[in-house]
């Protein structure tokens, strides 16, 4: 097959299981070709022989895991590399391994949120994962057969980096709370965590437990593939309502829920109400402008004029919205700092968040750290995290509606459709968003839908997502009106039935 079909964005993903309609694409062959092709590339990138790397290995709870990891103990090793695994274990620790073990490079197993017969591979290096053109090359040279020369010398060795792992985060909570010698700093805490049955147990085990917080309302901490709960994803509602019941039922101080690699985590407060998407970058943002006063917060493109207001007028900070996709936030927070505008976060709504600090590397694990240790501070202070957010001014209606394109040459409809509805909106003298960089945005004053609508083309997929808020009751429905009047005059390769 051709390796390229499985490019996703900054990860190499596909199916791993047979379904009944799904052949598998990562086949044993295919994950050897692909390990192959990424030892090519280090050579290449890191100036070092294949015989002469050291690779950490890790993977999530998926059933495809262990396979995986067994396809690439065999490629490796026979080019003469030192394999580590780490065994199961989240992304970011990953990362990380290049930095603590130390090790050249990393290799993560996982498809994050995907469904339970999907998996994939995410690589690192000391500069960060892979991005999307570097995932381009390496699944190249996979498509050219490339391979480094065997060698003799391969070793591959279990590692107990997660445990390492674990205690830097126990470490900066103790920092954080100003605890000094107190080894238990979180007594008196109730925190629950819904894992999913992903790899984020370790938190509520490694981490909370040994600092003394009652993690007793704790719900699927054990690893299970088939993820028979609920999706591990703080984005999906039912995983969402989950968590929010798990803390009323434990009467817990916070609520935290990870995806199933622990990339990204949401949570809930003490009275069970989500802090998530909008309302959790705003917390993110409040925390990391405190270090940084006058920072700015780069976010992806659909969060709320609510936050924005937060951000600038609460905060005293500046917000710049840019595109969605994690790694787009990422890398323009980076050239924000090179250009010397101090940027100590990026932050996607979907729960990516990426502290300076940090490497800029999106963590779930690290960003519910730094929420316990904020959490500490307001408690002492006799607040909330509900105090904290007060001010945060959040939309009467919002809405999402995705738009098939159902033209082979996704891109150019999409792409050609957006231009012709800012000619339209500038027609209609609708306000255009003076900032936006992805799509159109535009705006509407009081009775006319008080409120906006971003339009714009998924980074991967042939959809135009649409995103609607209003500050008002019935005020979507009006923006919604506008939107579909001009998509029905405009239907042609696309499937508007949402509208």
């Amino acid at each position: 097959m051709d390796y390229q079909k499985l490019k996703s964005g900054t990860d190499v993903r596909g199916s791993a299981m047979e379904i009944p309609g799904t052949p598998v694409e990562l086949t044993d062959q295919a994950v050897e070709d692909i390990a192959s092709a990424f030892l090519v590339w280090c050579e290449s990138y890191l100036d070092i022989p294949a015989r002469e790397l050291r690779i950490a290995v890790g993977r999530d709870s998926r059933l495809s895991g262990p396979r995986i990891m067994e396809a690439l103990r065999r490629a490796l090793v026979q080019c003469g590399v030192q394999c580590l695994d780490c065994g199961l274990a989240s992304t970011p620790s990953m990362f990380m391994a290049v930095l603590d073990l130390p090790c050249h490079a990393a290799i993560q197993i996982t498809a994050s949120h995907h469904p339970w017969h999907r998996n994939g591979l995410k690589f690192f290096t000391k500069d960060g994962g892979l991005d999307g053109p570097d995932i381009g090359k390496v699944l190249d040279l996979a498509n050219q057969g490339a391979c480094p020369a065997p060698a003799q010398g391969g070793t591959w060795t279990p590692s107990p980096h997660m445990e390492q792992y674990a205690a830097h985060l126990r470490r900066m909570i103790q920092e954080g709370v100003r605890a000094g010698e107190d080894e238990h700093p979180l007594a008196g805490f109730k925190i629950a965590v819904d894992a999913g049955n992903g790899a984020g147990g370790f938190y509520a085990q490694q981490v909370l437990a040994p600092l003394g917080a009652d993690v007793s309302g704790s719900r699927f901490l054990e690893p299970d593939g088939h993820f028979p709960n609920h999706i591990p994803n703080p984005e999906d509602k039912i995983a969402m309502a989950s968590a929010q019941e798990m803390v009323t039922e434990s009467q817990a101080d916070l609520g935290i829920i990870f995806d199933t690699d622990v990339d990204r985590a949401g949570v809930v407060d003490s009275s069970g109400r989500e802090i998530n998407r909008n309302r959790l970058v705003a917390l993110a943002a409040a925390i990391a402008l405190e270090k940084t006063p006058g920072g700015t917060v780069v976010t992806d493109s659909i969060t709320s004029d609510g936050l924005r207001s937060f951000i600038e007028d609460t905060l005293g900070g500046k917000h710049h919205r840019f595109m969605r996709g994690y790694k787009n936030v990422i890398n323009e927070s980076q050239r924000l700092n090179r250009e010397g505008c101090q940027s100590p976060l990026a932050i996607e709504t979907s729960g990516h968040a990426a502290f300076q600090e940090n490497y800029f590397l999106d963590d779930g694990a690290y960003l519910v750290t730094k929420i316990i240790i904020k959490l500490a501070a307001l408690r002492r202070e006799g607040k909330g995290l509900n105090d904290l957010l007060a001010p945060l001014r959040e939309p009467a209606e919002a809405q999402e509606v995705r738009i098939p394109i159902l033209e082979d040459d996704f891109r150019a409809r999409g792409e050609a459709l957006i231009a012709s509805l800012e000619a339209h909106a500038k027609a209609q003298g609708w306000h255009i968003a003076p900032d936006n960089r992805e799509g159109i945005r535009a705006s509407f004053p009081q009775g006319e839908g008080e409120g906006w609508f971003l339009v714009r083309l998924s980074v991967h997929d042939p959809i135009l997502p649409i995103n609607i808020e209003s500050d008002v009751p019935g005020g979507a429905a009006l923006i919604r009106g506008k939107l579909r009047d001009f998509f029905q005059a405009n239907a042609g390769g696309l499937d508007c039935a949402a509208l």
